[in-house]
């Protein structure tokens, strides 16, 4: 005979500021595995720690290291009081909703007219960038893809300590290559011209850079379970094979559409969620018209500009309406002096618009027993609210409001579920199952 039990879990979701919101489903891999068909059962001889004593160990998630972000559980002993006679022992484990890592692409234009921008990202991309992810505990990583070397005169960047392996006082004199800081920091030298920079992100994602530190490309150290930051520093407007935003805001959103298109198609476990949704944002300091107060930036909500800052070349309309379609910020580019502003705030937006996983183990059976996955029920309780259940469904595909689905040792909120469980900071849930028996 069956008999039901219960992992308590706490789901304690991370307050995302307005403006920032994650705004990205949260399921998990799309892969069907077939593990809630009826007569699935799941074995172990070594459970999570429970209040019957048996079994030892736990069921872990990765926390801080973002490998594969998660529940992190850490099991515990009082909870939960079930009959002693009954197939399964008591589980009871509590949990809290865990990041997922974020990994940052800083795309810079190494054009003649570009030297004080470079020289304002490199003052402000540790102190005010940098020191502010660190200080958060997101685990995230840098992605330099511009032409290493010296700013002055040759419009190159060079990144020192602590975000890079460059000693602090380095760049005076730019070594021969870059020095990268696994896991944090990564450069991909190659030349970024006035316009051409979606080109170069898509012809330089599998091919090696111009030192062999990236052999497959930069797409070699991209995390596929990490959320995608881009970040945008150009003068100029985007104008190559497709990509032509012509300076005009109808251009830059035809141009934007098609740059999306092709990054979704170039790697989707990349770039795509579980149901086809964006794992990206994008970023914008270019060279629009000042905001008002200046150092403020353009929202989502806020029109792509076609008139520019006074020592800009075009106000980069294509890369303005990408980051309107994928939720990012944008500034102005002009005002060097205000880098500290620019760098905290997209610190700030990075952090706040990470997503957090809704993909957690399903509870290791007891010594000797095997659990029924078709039994499986998620059981969700709101802040002073009453307890409903969340319907086990068979796949990513047929995912609905309410539901969940199970692939290999995993249990993955559909992103409607999740975004409702993200929602509430003091949620309960519950994992109730039955066991099939013992393992013969």
């Amino acid at each position: 005979m069956k008999t039901s039990h219960f992992l308590t879990i706490s789901a304690l979701s991370t307050t995302l500021a307005a403006g920032f919101g994650a705004g990205i489903g949260c399921g998990g891999s799309a892969e069907p595995s077939g593990q809630g068909g009826a007569g699935s059962t799941r074995s172990t001889g070594a459970s999570m720690s429970t209040n019957s004593g048996q079994g030892a160990g736990s069921a872990t998630g990765s926390g801080g290291s973002g490998e594969g972000g998660g529940f992190d559980f850490d099991a515990g002993l009082s909870d939960v009081s079930l009959n002693p006679d009954s197939a399964c022992a008591t589980q009871s484990s509590t949990a809290t909703l865990v990041k997922k890592p974020v990994d940052i692409i800083v795309v810079i234009d190494n054009s003649g007219s570009m030297t004080e921008e470079i020289v304002g990202v490199q003052k402000n991309i540790n102190n005010n960038f940098a020191t502010i992810l660190d200080g958060s505990g997101l685990d995230y990583r840098v992605i330099m893809v511009s032409r290493h070397g010296k700013a002055a005169g040759a419009q190159s960047i060079c990144v020192e300590a602590p975000l890079s392996g460059i000693p602090a006082g380095g760049c005076a004199i730019p070594p021969a290559k870059p020095v990268n800081n696994a896991p944090k920091f990564f450069h991909y030298s190659t030349e970024i011209a006035s316009t051409d920079s979606w080109c170069k992100l898509i012809s330089t994602f599998k091919t090696p850079d111009e030192f062999s530190l990236a052999p497959k490309g930069w797409s070699q150290w991209l995390r596929p379970e990490a959320f995608k930051a881009f970040i945008e520093i150009t003068d100029d407007h985007s104008s190559c094979d497709v990509y032509l935003d012509k300076n005009t805001a109808a251009g830059g959103a035809t141009a934007a559409a098609l740059f999306d298109t092709a990054l979704l198609k170039l790697a989707p476990d990349q770039f795509q969620g579980a149901m086809g949704e964006r794992n990206y944002r994008f970023y914008s300091i270019v060279a629009m018209a000042y905001n008002m107060p200046p150092t403020a930036p353009y929202l989502p909500t806020d029109p792509v500009l076609t008139t520019k800052c006074p020592t800009a070349a075009n106000s980069g309309t294509g890369h303005q309406a990408l980051s309107v379609l994928t939720g990012g910020l944008r500034f102005p580019l002009c005002d060097t002096t205000s880098y500290n502003v620019v760098f905290q705030a997209i610190a700030e937006g990075v952090i706040a618009g990470s997503k957090v996983s809704c993909d957690f183990p399903v509870p290791e059976a007891p010594v000797g027993k095997m659990i029924d996955l078709a039994s499986v029920v998620v059981q969700y309780t709101p802040t002073g609210g009453t307890a409903s259940d969340f319907v086990q469904v068979a796949d990513a595909t047929a995912c609905t409001p309410k539901g969940f689905y199970l692939t290999t040792g995993t249990i993955h909120l559909c992103p409607d579920t999740c975004t409702i469980v993200q929602e509430d900071s003091k949620a309960a849930i519950n994992v109730l199952f039955a066991c099939a028996g013992d393992i013969n």
